[in-house]
């Protein structure tokens, strides 16, 4: 039984991250989402509880995943859990020197711990969080890329800021 670990901001959850879920649970026994709580480097927008409910009800219909918040470094909270494999997206070539840096940094702090990046649906490609909400903040139509109740969340969100 091989358990993997996918973790992220997850802010919002996207269709993107929600084919990405759904492809690793169907290679590892068991998927865990983990929604980092305060990433130093991210404008975040929405809450931890908020990202975590996001993200549990996206992913909801999917067998063998648990979705989880966690605040240490993820190769930390791997090893609590008992994965074995870490899970990463990837969008396109700019993604892939990124996740290549962390996993090696991650390899050497955690050498008993392997990273798997499955590459994106071609549909979902050009869909990042950012890009999300940078379209909601401009009322922009987001039913093809966020599931319809991050899109009533993004909308509430902005419509609520002056």
């Amino acid at each position: 039984m091989i358990h993997a670990l996918y973790p992220g901001t997850f802010d919002p959850a996207t269709f993107g991250h929600v084919d990405i879920a759904n492809r690793a649970k169907g290679l590892f026994s068991k998927l865990t989402i983990a929604v980092y709580e305060t990433p130093p480097t991210k404008n975040i927008l929405f809450s931890i509880e908020e990202r975590l409910d996001m993200m549990k009800k996206a992913v909801g219909h999917l067998d063998n995943v648990d979705v989880i918040s966690y605040s240490c470094l993820t190769i930390e909270l791997a090893k609590k859990i008992g994965a074995k494999v870490l899970i990463r997206g990837l969008r396109m070539g700019s993604d892939f020197d990124y996740e290549f840096e962390l996993s090696l940094m991650n390899r050497k702090m955690a050498p008993e711990l392997d990273t798997v990046c499955l590459m994106t649906s071609q549909e979902y490609e050009f869909v990042s969080s950012s890009l999300i909400k940078e379209a909601a903040k401009l009322g922009g139509a987001l039913k093809e890329f966020v599931p319809e109740h991050v899109a009533m969340a993004l909308k509430e969100k902005y419509n609520h800021r002056g």
